[in-house]
Parts: C-alpha cells; structure tokens; sequence
C-alpha cells in the first residue's frame, strides 16, 4: 500500500501518525490492547482482510509498537504490546474520552474503564473520574458500557 512518508518531518505529531496514521493501525493496536492477541480474533473483531491485518500488523511490530511471539509448534504468533505500544495506548485512550465526549450520544460511551488502583469505574482519559490519579494502558479493564453494541 502506498502511503505518505510523514517520519522525516520535524514534527512529533507527524511523526506519530507514521506509525498509526493508517485508520486500521490504531483499531489493531486496541485490539490487541483488549487482549484479542491473535491474527484470528483481531480479524474476527475488525473485518479486515487477512492481506491488509498483515501488512498492519508487520508494520507495527517493525515500528516497536506490538511483539511477537510464537504459541504453536507451527509458525503462529501472538501479539503483545511493548513499552512503545503500552503507551501509545494512551494516546488512544485520550482518543476515546474525545470521541465519548463528542461522538457517543445517547446511548453513551460503548467501553468504561475499572481503574485498577481505586476499583472504581471511569471514562476515558488519562485521570481516574473517581480518584483523580493517573491511568495508564496496564492500570484499566475494559468493560462495556451502556453504548456498547449487543
């Protein structure tokens, strides 16, 4: 797939969107985040082609972003996030109280987040709404919320 290079500009934003600027790459990278660490359930879960979730997923694991690693005797991989990844999760995380804020509607936000620290749940964001204390990738569990689909 050809794409714009933006990883030469002296930006960091653009920098960033060189390596998910491509719409699946943030989607695969929340995928695995969720825990769907297989090429399977992540294809399963998005509808992505088998050629496109591969050139996603190399492309991410080339970036530092995802590991690799095997889990059958075959040559089969699993997806995991690295320290690169965990905190460019974070980044989708404020991604999501945008788009909570602004996008959800009614039905509200379709994931909450249970705040490890405290047990509480919140929104999206960086802060716990229930504590105040930061959140990070590792520090949540994703649970649905009331816009969640059936």
């Amino acid at each position: 797939m050809q794409r714009t290079n933006f990883g030469g500009m002296a930006c960091s934003i653009a920098r960033t969107l060189d390596v998910i600027g491509e719409p699946w790459s943030p989607l695969v990278l929340r995928d695995v985040w969720a825990g769907m660490t297989r090429f399977d359930q992540i294809q399963a879960d998005l509808g992505i082609s088998r050629k496109v979730l591969t050139e996603r997923l190399n492309h991410l694991v080339e970036r530092g972003v995802l590991g690799r690693r095997p889990y059958d005797r075959r040559p089969r991989y699993e997806y995991v996030l690295t320290e690169r990844g965990a905190e460019l999760v974070e980044v989708l995380m404020a991604m999501a109280h945008w788009g909570d804020r602004w996008l959800a509607g009614e039905a509200g936000p379709p994931v909450v987040y249970r705040h490890r620290a405290c047990g509480e749940v919140s929104g999206a964001g960086l802060r716990c709404d229930h504590c105040g204390e930061a959140m990070h990738a590792g520090d949540v569990d994703l649970l649905p919320g009331p816009g969640a689909a059936a």
